[in-house]
């Protein structure tokens, strides 16, 4: 017997390439299979995108927590959505504010937080925060655990 839940997902299962771009790439969603409040964690410590001046590879560990409403993003969609930055041109502030965007737009979450922890450019880490308001009443919402940057020390 089928879970009809799952009978519209295309990309879970099969040969799935990678978009060409962030803007190309789908985020698939299936119904919330719980009637409670819950926090989804997903971590990211590989991320890659391009910066848009140099041509040279940036990269970060994400992680994104959210509190479901009604759908939550199935994570292979996620993943290669993710992977349709790696040749995409912005500076981390547009990358890691336009996937959060992307994912309210799309899942319409109760509460959703992502954190770009992003390594030197230029010497520098850049650490880029978004939230969307205060997490429910009740929902354990742990430290992300991304460590400040400390460079070889």
């Amino acid at each position: 017997m089928s879970d009809t839940r799952y009978e519209k997902l295309e990309m879970l299962g099969a040969d799935s390439p990678v978009a060409a771009s962030p803007e190309e790439a789908r985020l698939e969603r299936v119904e919330n299979p719980c009637d409670v409040d819950y926090l989804i964690r997903f971590a990211c410590p590989e991320f890659t995108s391009i910066c848009p001046v140099t041509g040279q590879p940036d990269f970060a560990h994400l992680v994104i927590d959210y509190v479901p409403e009604k759908w939550i993003v199935e994570s292979k969609s996620l993943k290669l959505y993710l992977t349709a930055f790696r040749n995409h041109g912005a500076f981390h502030e547009a990358c890691t504010t336009m996937i959060a965007q992307r994912i309210v737009k799309e899942m319409s979450p109760k509460w959703l937080r992502i954190g770009g922890y992003w390594y030197p450019r230029g010497g520098i880490p850049i650490d880029i925060f978004f939230q969307t308001g205060e997490p429910p009443k009740g929902v354990w919402v742990p430290e992300q655990g991304v460590a400040a940057y400390r460079g070889r020390g």
